[in-house]
């Protein structure tokens, strides 16, 4: 490993240890925000639903601890890593992270100031991370009863939500478009309690559950809409998923092939947090009412 490899290295660990200091669980990225520890089931012909009950590293934000020996077991494993991930709704702080797009042609900050606007509440003081685009991290915590579900514009266009079984990558981290920072003034705080208000906006009340119809029941079309996203290239692979997605729930096989769809995004190159807030989208807008 080159001088400055091994360098970045160094810095990712210690940032992420000094971020497991503060009860913040991580895991190692690379370069390109993703886990850095390949999965230990991905030679296996059906999907594996193991979160790391198998006792193996590879299991993505699952794998995220807060124990710094743990924490240097997974860089150790992975000595490419540049980076590092911070796991949300995990205790103690139950971190929700309010992610502002700036490659959108929504001004995410504008529609953010809009909402507070229209529902009386105001973004406290708080840890707030650049990210290298020019976007915006603003990290809150919600009450340990509450689960935050991740979401991709649901709240308004370019405002993503990262919330349980998600991750924000932490500041100090090196990735392929720069490094992500703490804002000037942000970094000696500590994550805000989330607003009621806005809170309410980010757990909304579940819809009635309408029955779907087994795959099986459509074969042809279910194994088309999985052969669709499988083969998606670099580019086109949210726009295939969420495509799909839509005319599975359309068709009334959404939630039974929802784990088939998921499992194929994955192949193509989307992460298992990317393809499932995809297909999140893609039934809160089929079942719209």
């Amino acid at each position: 490993m080159a001088t400055s490899d091994r360098r970045t290295a160094t810095l990712a660990l210690a940032h992420a240890l000094s971020a497991a200091e503060r009860g913040l669980p991580v895991i190692p990225l690379s370069r390109t925000k993703l886990p850095a520890l390949r999965s230990p089931h991905r030679g296996s012909s059906e999907p594996v639903p193991c979160r790391g009950e198998c006792g193996l590293p590879g299991h993505g934000v699952h794998d995220a601890t807060t124990d710094p020996a743990a924490v240097r077991a997974l860089f150790a494993a992975a000595p490419w890593a540049t980076g590092y991930g911070i796991a949300c709704g995990r205790p103690p702080h139950h971190l929700i992270g309010i992610d502002l797009d700036t490659k959108s042609d929504t001004d995410a900050t504008a529609a953010l100031r809009h909402l507070a606007l229209q529902h009386l509440f105001t973004i406290p003081d708080t840890v707030v991370v650049l990210t290298p685009s020019g976007g915006r991290h603003i990290w809150l915590t919600g009450p340990p009863e509450t689960v935050v579900p991740n979401s991709v514009s649901r709240l308004a266009p370019g405002i993503d939500i990262r919330g349980a079984g998600g991750y924000l990558v932490g500041p100090g981290s090196l990735t392929t478009h720069g490094i992500y920072r703490t804002a000037p003034g942000t970094g000696h705080l500590t994550p805000a309690p989330c607003p009621s208000a806005l809170l309410r906006l980010l757990t909304p009340p579940a819809r009635p559950h309408t029955p779907t119809t087994r795959p099986t029941d459509h074969p042809g079309r279910g194994h088309g809409l999985v052969q669709f996203v499988l083969t998606a290239q670099e580019g086109q692979r949210n726009t295939r998923l969420f495509w799909a997605a839509c005319r599975a729930y359309e068709n009334g096989m959404g939630d039974s092939l929802a784990d088939a769809l998921t499992e194929a995004a994955v192949q193509a190159g989307l992460t298992e947090r990317e393809a499932r807030a995809t297909i999140a989208s893609a039934a809160r807008l089929s079942t719209a009412s």
